[in-house]
């Protein structure tokens, strides 16, 4: 095992809508012109795996569906390395984390993992919404706020994105506050996650050293984190030891919708209907037929900014979308969604 050639894994962490997917296909892209095999492990907390839709066909996907890396699909991680590692054989691996997963956690899994596995975690590369933080920062240092932190903190390359969103001054004001979180990661101001991927292929060189700071500089501060956490989220550390297992929860307050379309949609009123999501969605996406269009769509939604791409889905793929969020009402999306398939209806009839 200490004679084989270990495989590269790379960690993408960064809160939902980041722009870590993005960065994931330009990476893909990169390697593989240069003559380099990526394999791709995607974790989504909803049920279907949209984001894997972006991703070339003949880069082999695991997918790690229905919960986080760091919890409900803890142990998958490592099953999924094995497999690909022995059944594609690729020289390097990218995990992209659900946006509400604690790196710490991600660390801890493929380190252990690496103990029986030829695979080598070379770096943790964080994308972060510079504009959201920024205004979290402002007014309400939640729950998210702090999830953020541990992300930014556990970075060994450090993506500042949606920088053209800000002024110079609101620039300068995240950027300090993420080198206070942060003074040994690498920080690049970026627009739709574009740097020059030779800074990722110098993490590889460097990653050993680099994660062997990052378990020693965050080691005491995710000890003070975790006793933090367990105050907050006690009644979810007596239902997680019920199950045998013993680590923190740092986004029991987040939630997901999946909603399964059965008619398509007017664009129209399904973009009006997205305008209005509650501030408590902070993130949706989907694949969606509309009624008055021959195109399907993948439309993305993050920090109240939404885009729509035309797309032929890979394999069968169902109308679809996942709303993501703080405590807001199911329900209330259900009901609306339902509604608008219904007007499809009523305008059919007529």
């Amino acid at each position: 095992m200490m004679a084989q050639k270990r495989v590269t894994v790379y960690l993408l962490s960064g809160f939902l809508g980041s722009g870590k997917t993005t960065l994931l296909t330009k990476a893909i892209d990169h390697f593989t012109e240069a003559g380099r095999k990526p394999a791709v492990i995607m974790n989504e907390i909803g049920e279907v795996n949209l984001d894997g839709q972006l991703v070339a066909n003949e880069v082999p996907m695991s997918e790690l569906l229905g919960g986080c890396i760091c919890c409900s699909s803890r142990g998958d991680l490592a099953t999924a390395l094995h497999e690909l590692v022995t059944g594609e054989q690729p020289d390097l691996i990218f995990i992209e984390s659900t946006g509400i997963a604690n790196p710490m956690e991600i660390i801890d899994e493929v380190t252990d993992a690496s103990l029986i596995i030829p695979v080598e975690l070379k770096a943790v590369i964080t994308v972060v919404d510079a504009p959201q933080l920024l205004e979290l920062n402002r007014t309400s240092r939640g729950k998210t706020y702090r999830l953020m932190k541990e992300q930014i903190r556990c970075a060994n390359l450090l993506l500042l994105n949606k920088t053209d969103l800000l002024t110079g001054t609101a620039l300068e004001e995240v950027d300090a506050l993420v080198r206070e979180w942060n003074p040994y990661a690498t920080n690049h101001f970026t627009v739709f996650s574009q740097i020059d991927m030779r800074l990722v292929e110098m993490l590889e060189e460097e990653g050993r050293e680099a994660i062997h700071l990052l378990d020693e500089q965050g080691s005491h501060d995710h000890e003070a984190d975790s006793r933090t956490s367990h105050e907050e989220h006690e009644h979810e550390h007596d239902h997680a030891h019920e199950h045998g297992s013993h680590h923190h929860h740092s986004h029991s307050h987040v939630m997901a919708y999946t909603h399964f379309f059965e008619r398509a949609v007017d664009s129209n009123a399904f973009e009006e209907f997205v305008s209005k999501l509650p501030q408590e969605v902070y993130r949706a996406k989907g694949i969606l037929s509309f009624s008055d269009t021959s195109s399907r769509f993948l439309f993305q939604y993050a920090y109240r900014e939404m885009d729509f791409v035309k797309i032929t889905p890979k394999g069968e793929v169902p109308d679809v979308a996942v709303f993501i969020g703080e405590n807001f009402s199911r329900n209330a999306v259900r009901d609306a969604l339902l509604k608008l398939e219904s007007m499809f209806d009523s305008d059919t009839k007529s």
